[in-house]
């Protein structure tokens, strides 16, 4: 690092991205994208929208926030269209939290919570898992000061039911409560009918995953009036003009073709299941994932090992070097053909071991 970096800087730990090698073609089942292309709707309204580069984007995103207004069942100035949710998220701990109270979220999460904690030096309370990887409702009761939960929760793919995640907002009424849906479309129960109920839920959600856009950068925090109100001028005194015009575009027909994506969803949670049984077979444990992921390890093979092995034969999935998961291995659910190689790789080298 420089000498010109600021030192409350200086200990910040980045987010590390999964990786993204170029060296040969994987089959990449580490970073949760979809195995499945945008709609030709989609391809359509970038190309349009490619003619107009030279003008700024609407600031506002109306049209785009009509139209997630109609699929989400809320107000449009209910909806605040992002630069991927990293960035509701970053707008959030800008917004609702400082050095005076921490910010609460499970001890084994997304990776991001932490670093944008340790970005804004707040304080945090990482408030730890039970032993099979379950979120207890009843530790975020009555906390006091704000929290983030994903749900499905990542790496585990396990979730809260809708009743836990209101008896935490009934709980913590002076509080905002962030719940982190970027997986809730692969089998969870979504909390955006409660952000009509409730004032203090903010509900982040992402196209990269179930729309297929993880390319183009698109989120949404959906909330109160307030809620929004609050991170739209956060994010107008930072970056105005954040999600740009080709993006919008997208953003709007993807909406528009919305069954489309919801049929891939539910063929990925098929596939999810389906290779989860199978794996369960060749003995490995799997947690019951309700995301497009499977969370796994085998006793007879250390996760790095696996992982190393998967990557020698052209297939990627996700590795995390933290001692209380380093035996299980993230693995992003891809189409039929793909998974048919993974469990085919795997048995391979569980034979060979």
């Amino acid at each position: 690092m420089s000498r010109f970096l600021s030192s409350r800087l200086a200990t910040l730990e980045a987010y590390v991205p999964g990786e993204q090698p170029r060296d040969r073609r994987y089959i990449k089942l580490n970073t949760n994208e979809s195995p499945y292309p945008p709609s030709p709707a989609v391809l359509r309204a970038v190309e349009e929208a490619a003619g107009s580069l030279n003008l700024y984007s609407d600031p506002t995103a109306l049209r785009l926030r009509r139209a997630a207004a109609d699929v989400y069942g809320v107000d449009p100035e209910m909806i605040l269209p992002v630069n991927g949710s990293d960035e509701i998220l970053n707008f959030a701990f800008m917004a609702f939290c400082d050095s005076r109270t921490p910010i609460a979220y499970p001890a084994l999460s997304y990776g991001f919570y932490p670093v944008l904690a340790g970005l804004y030096g707040l304080p945090r309370q990482e408030i730890p898992l039970r032993p099979d990887f379950t979120v207890d409702h009843r530790d975020y009761l009555g906390l006091g000061h704000p929290l983030v939960i994903a749900n499905p929760n990542a790496p585990t793919g396990l979730c809260l039911g809708l009743w836990e995640i209101e008896e935490i907002l009934r709980a913590n009424p002076d509080s905002p409560v962030i719940v982190d849906e970027a997986y809730v479309d692969f089998g969870a129960e979504s909390a955006l009918p409660l952000t009509k109920k409730y004032g203090n839920l903010l509900v982040t959600r992402t196209f990269s995953k179930s729309h297929s856009l993880a390319g183009a950068r698109l989120g949404f925090g959906v909330g109160s009036r307030e809620l929004i109100a609050d991170l739209t001028a956060v994010k107008d005194s930072t970056n105005p003009y954040n999600v740009n015009a080709m993006t919008q575009a997208a953003g709007v027909a993807a909406f528009g073709d919305n069954g489309y994506y919801m049929d891939n969803c539910r063929a990925v949670a098929a596939t999810r299941d389906e290779t989860a049984r199978r794996m369960r077979e060749m003995g490995f444990a799997v947690t019951d994932s309700r995301a497009n992921f499977l969370f796994v390890r085998h006793p007879e093979i250390s996760g790095t090992a696996l992982y190393e092995q998967l990557r020698d034969r052209g297939i990627l999935v996700r590795h995390f070097s933290r001692g209380d998961i380093e035996e299980y291995n993230r693995i992003s659910v891809g189409t039929p053909e793909q998974m048919e190689a993974l469990v085919a790789a795997a048995g391979e080298i569980l034979r060979k071991h």
